[in-house]
């Protein structure tokens, strides 16, 4: 399972992080002015937001892949960033005015630990926010493959008992870490794909769980299962419709 293929992760999750990203940093109530934190940034798609919204000097950003680290470093040359886990954030205590994980918790080697470390370098009244999409509830924007993966293997792992994936989990594991005032949203999204063959392609990269099973599997069953996803989706035109769980927090 890769997540150190910049180009590849881009194409993707980042054509649905993207667009993800605004309505998340509208939740965490970014503005001018602000020091954020973004936590696993990944190829920037939250930074570039970010920087829109405060410029580049006052945004940080962390991830532990060091490709994704230089990808967002080239992005975005004004941008600090580091490589680091969210579990062990490289900063002193309180130095943020927000710390926001976008599409990380369920990555998280531990996902209370790192929302602890996020509110721990966060300034008292700052805000700490995730957000993560909705596996469980099969609103997810991988939702069509992970059906399409279990008719070909019953026993696909998917991504519903990730951290956070399912309604309410984001928000309990805020205030397991000391976070108040807790808001809990659903943010969706939606994005036109042209045709099967460019929605489908990324899917044979090796990026994440759902790269991973494809590559697990042989020639005839990743060919059974594009045939099932062809026939969910069809040929192209068509929107997908995703749905992400997202929490704040006040320290």
């Amino acid at each position: 399972m890769s997540f150190t293929d910049a180009a590849a992760y881009d194409a993707f999750m980042g054509r649905y992080s993207g667009p993800l990203a605004q309505a998340f940093a509208d939740l965490a109530g970014i503005e001018s002015g602000q020091l954020t934190l973004d936590v696993g940034c990944g190829t920037g798609m939250l930074t570039g937001e970010l920087v829109r919204r405060s410029g580049a000097g006052s945004v940080i950003a962390v991830d532990p892949s060091a490709p994704f680290v230089a990808s967002v470093k080239e992005r975005f040359p004004g941008v600090d960033v580091r490589q680091a886990p969210a579990e062990h954030l490289p900063f002193d205590e309180a130095r943020f005015d927000a710390a926001l994980a976008q599409l990380v918790v369920h990555f998280m080697t531990d996902a209370a630990g790192g929302l602890d470390e996020m509110r721990r370098v966060t300034k008292p009244g700052g805000v700490v926010a995730a957000c993560v999409w909705d596996h469980a509830g099969e609103q997810g924007p991988l939702a069509a493959f992970w059906r399409g993966a279990r008719e070909v293997d019953p026993d696909a792992p998917d991504e519903s008992s990730l951290a956070g994936a399912r309604q309410g989990h984001l928000a309990q594991l805020l205030g397991s870490a000391g976070l108040n005032d807790i808001v809990d949203r659903t943010l969706v999204i939606e994005v036109e794909h042209p045709t099967f063959e460019e929605w489908w392609d990324p899917f044979t990269r090796g990026v994440g769980p759902a790269g991973a099973f494809v590559q697990a599997h042989s020639a005839d069953e990743r060919s059974r299962l594009r045939e099932i996803c062809r026939r969910e989706l069809g040929d192209g035109p068509f929107i997908v419709r995703a749905a992400a769980w997202a929490a704040r927090g006040v320290v």
